[in-house]
């Protein structure tokens, strides 16, 4: 399996919506580790798929950003 980011609306962020709009069979999806919040704000959720389903999707890889305020020279 492969974690994946996909964007969702927030209303709609559930496991069942997240298969159902990404066109996948259940035995695609780690239905244990389910549909996870990385930024509900932004509605991005992790989701592992199989590695098949990974290599033909087309999915969102989040910018990395440092926490916190920005250091000063």
């Amino acid at each position: 399996m492969v974690l994946v980011t996909v964007r969702l609306a927030r209303t709609a962020a559930t496991l069942e919506h997240a298969i159902e709009r990404l066109g996948l069979d259940r035995d695609e999806v780690d239905l244990d580790y389910g549909l996870v919040a990385i930024d509900p704000e932004q509605g991005l959720y992790g989701l592992r798929v199989t590695e098949r389903v990974w290599q033909e999707g087309d999915f969102s890889d989040p910018r990395i950003e440092p926490y916190g305020p920005p250091k000063r020279d």
